[in-house]
């Protein structure tokens, strides 16, 4: 093989609340399997899909998460399993680029708005979307203060195989978008392109692995690359929305 992209992790939340274990088994052994397949072929490059959850808490007061940020989630706190195996898995990648000359370059990917987004699991967009559809008043359970940016999977696919064939050096990439916009903003977007509805923050408290600020800073993807995001927020919203009606 020359290329090899390590994508196989399933970003569920209520597995990660329910096997912890799995979670974190899968994500590391996983990648560690495919750093063993990379290095008995030499000259292959690997392109490993991490996360941006490897930050941990973003400080409210830093508007977009550099890749030279040094924070981490607490690993002390089983809902940040997610993350943490994402970290051990980017140190394994570093270990094998050491140890074994494996050329890997991680994408730490943020929150993504596009088609065949499940409707119906932790992923507030998508719920908002299938509330709009279904003609009911969009409700957000928590405060509506969090900040999310999401990036549409065109723009993904562009940005990930630019990594993986254009990537000069054995680094690590934000990728995501830098537009953010608050889970209550987010509601009331929605609500005014196709919802009839209108929305709700009822306020309850955020029991979520992040209820504060998720946006990253893509400045070093967009330098080296000139890449930059195409497809708007509002876009992403009609689009995933017109994916999920019935044909």
């Amino acid at each position: 093989f020359t290329h090899i992209i390590h994508a196989a992790t399933d970003a569920s939340a209520a597995l990660n609340e329910a096997k912890p274990l799995t979670v974190f088994q899968t994500i590391v052994r996983g990648t560690e399997h495919v750093l063993e397949l990379a290095a008995a072929q030499p000259g292959a490059k690997v392109l490993f899909l991490s996360s941006g959850a490897v930050y941990g808490q973003q400080p409210i007061e830093l508007a977009g998460i550099p890749e030279t940020w040094t924070g981490s989630p607490n690993p002390q706190i089983a809902i940040n399993t997610y993350g943490e195996a994402k970290r051990a898995a980017e140190m394994l990648c570093a270990i094998y680029r050491k140890q074994f000359c494996v050329n890997v370059v991680s994408a730490r990917i943020f929150s993504l708005l596009g088609p065949f987004l499940p409707l119906a699991t932790h992923f507030a967009a998508g719920n908002f979307i299938r509330d709009a559809l279904a003609g009911e008043r969009i409700t957000v359970l928590g405060n509506g203060r969090p900040v999310r940016s999401y990036l549409y999977p065109t723009d993904l696919a562009i940005w990930l195989f630019t990594l993986l064939t254009a990537s000069p050096r054995e680094a690590a990439y934000n990728i995501g978008s830098e537009r953010a916009v608050s889970i209550a903003e987010l509601a009331q977007t929605v609500a005014t392109l196709i919802g009839r509805q209108g929305h709700e923050v009822l306020g309850r408290e955020n029991p979520g692995w992040n209820a504060g600020r998720y946006v990253p800073d893509t400045s070093l993807i967009r330098a080296e690359f000139d890449l930059t995001e195409k497809v708007s927020l509002e876009s992403a919203i009609l689009k995933t929305a017109a994916a999920s009606l019935p044909n």
